[in-house]
């Protein structure tokens, strides 16, 4: 099932995680990824040693982005293709609304004439974004029960555990 939004703009879907016991400590990210008839494209996680949680949201955010370029691609569909990522973290979504305008305005600098922090993560974000014709992001309510959210999180806690239970 997708969200009625994404049904009425024709779009693919794209949801992430991402998860850190401790912060930092051990960390990890998982994505979904479905067409415009929520068929599920992929499912995909990822584990990191040593991460902060704001560097697995956005991360997860990045990868899921990554893969529905790939799959777009062997479908063949233009870059205009209606896309909404659909992230739990509000640093993802306010980092690219509000904060990423500004930082590339100021040369990559917080107004405090700083790096920000994840810098890396943000300049591979930006250019991954920039890809999409027709990107939309949306926040939803973590541990709300939205199915894909939830699933998001189930994939990166699960690779913690097979990772930290191993």
């Amino acid at each position: 099932m997708v969200p009625s939004e994404a049904k009425d703009l024709n779009a693919y879907t794209v949801y992430s995680d991402g998860a850190c016991r401790g912060n930092p400590g051990p960390g990890s990210w998982g994505v979904v990824g479905q067409d415009v008839d929520g068929t599920v494209l992929f499912e995909q996680s990822e584990f990191h040693p040593e991460t902060t949680n704001n560097r697995m949201e956005l991360l997860g955010a990045t990868k899921a982005l990554e893969y529905m370029i790939r799959h777009l691609a062997d479908q063949k569909k233009p870059q205009s293709t209606a896309v909404i990522l659909y992230s739990d973290s509000k640093y993802v979504i306010d980092g690219h609304e509000k904060w990423l305008p500004n930082w590339k305005a100021r040369g990559w600098k917080k107004a405090d004439k700083k790096e920000p922090e994840n810098l890396d993560l943000w300049q591979k974000f930006d250019f991954i974004t920039s890809k999409f014709k027709n990107l939309k992001f949306r926040w939803v309510k973590g541990h709300s029960g939205h199915p894909q959210n939830e699933r998001c999180d189930q994939l990166a806690n699960q690779i913690l555990d097979d990772n930290l239970n191993n």
